[in-house]
């Protein structure tokens, strides 16, 4: 077994930012030549999430809508009573998510959906730099 690991950067806004990283993932995994592999995703942070979704303008309104009625941008929170950040839906939002996925790589080609992309949603409170980490297994 080979593992490769790469990694690349995404600059958001926070609040619920939705990212299209799907390029930059194939950009990743297709330079290496590959037929077959496990290609994995991955984001640290407990404020930010990486899933699967059809990245259009409805899905960009009805997944944040669905998400502030689970975790509320003005909900009360235990955490912002321990840092008092204020961020505190954006952990339980990450947590819900998750923060990575797992794609398969098959004849040469990442194996999505037609209508299916590689986001990364930021739920913090503030604009960060955030670093992806792609890991190919073969």
């Amino acid at each position: 077994m080979t593992v490769i690991n790469e990694k690349f950067n995404v600059n958001t806004h926070g609040f619920t930012d939705i990212i299209d990283i799907t390029q930059k993932v194939k950009h990743v995994v297709y330079k290496h030549n590959l037929e077959s592999a496990v290609v994995h995703v991955y984001v640290a942070g407990s404020t930010v999430s990486i899933t699967n979704i059809e990245f259009e303008p409805g899905l960009l309104v009805d997944l944040p809508e669905a998400l502030e009625k689970i975790a509320p941008l003005d909900g009360v929170y235990h955490h912002d009573e321990t840092w008092h950040d204020g961020n505190g839906y954006s952990h339980v939002r990450a947590s819900i998510v998750g923060n990575n996925t797992m794609v398969p790589l098959i004849d040469g080609a990442l194996q999505l959906g037609q209508w299916q992309q590689i986001v990364l949603i930021d739920f913090d409170n503030k604009s960060r730099t955030r670093t992806v980490y792609v890991q190919i297994v073969f």
